[in-house]
C-alpha cells in the first residue's frame, strides 16, 4: 500500500544567530546610531514657510478657467470619496459645457486628502492643492463651498502639469 505523495520541501530553517534576531537587532541598532550623529534643521514656522513639491496632496480646490468653473457636475468625486465629505449639485446651463455644479461642497473636517476625487475627474476640475494650513472656530467653519473651493488655473499649473505627467 504505497502511495506516491509529493515530497515537502521546506524553506531553509533559520540559523542560530537568526534565531536570536540578533543581525535584526544589531542592523536597527547602526541604522539609530548613523542618524544620530547627522545635523539637525529646525524650520521656524510661520516665518520660515514650507514650499510642497507638485507631489504634495494639500487641501482639495475646485480649476477656474477665466472665471468658469471645470467643473461638469458628474459626481464622480462625491461617489469615490470613502469619508462622504464631497456633496455635488448639478444643473443645465446655456455654455458649451452644459451642466455646472449648482452646489459643490467639501467637508474638510471629513476629508481624508486621500486624493481619489482627483484621479477620478474626467476634466481635471478638482485637484489637491498645495494648501496645508487649515484652522476651524466651529463646524460650520469647516464645510467649504465654490465660494473657498474655486481657484485660478494659474495657481494650479504645476499639479496639473504634475498629474498629467504621472497619469
Amino acid at each position: 500500500m504505497s502511495t506516491n505523495h509529493p515530497k515537502i520541501v521546506h524553506r531553509r530553517d533559520l540559523s542560530f544567530w537568526e534565531k536570536l534576531y540578533l543581525p535584526q537587532i544589531f542592523g536597527g541598532l547602526r541604522i539609530t546610531l548613523s542618524q544620530l550623529f547627522k545635523p539637525r534643521f529646525t524650520r521656524q514656522y510661520p516665518e520660515e514657510r514650507w514650499n510642497p513639491p507638485a507631489s504634495f496632496r494639500g487641501r482639495p480646490v475646485l480649476v477656474e478657467d477665466g472665471g468658469i468653473e471645470r467643473c461638469v457636475a458628474c459626481g464622480l468625486c462625491a461617489r469615490v470619496c470613502p469619508a462622504l465629505a464631497i456633496e455635488v449639485q448639478g444643473s443645465e446651463t446655456e455654455l458649451p459645457k452644459e451642466r455646472y455644479p449648482v452646489k459643490f461642497e467639501i467637508n474638510m473636517l471629513r476629508c481624508i486628502f486621500c486624493g481619489f476625487c482627483e484621479e477620478v475627474c474626467p476634466e481635471e476640475a478638482i485637484v489637491m492643492s498645495k494648501e496645508y494650513e487649515l484652522t476651524f472656530t466651529s463646524q460650520e467653519d469647516g464645510i467649504f463651498g465654490k465660494d473657498k473651493l474655486l481657484m485660478p488655473a494659474e495657481k494650479l499649473k504645476d499639479r496639473i502639469e504634475f498629474l498629467r505627467q504621472n497619469r
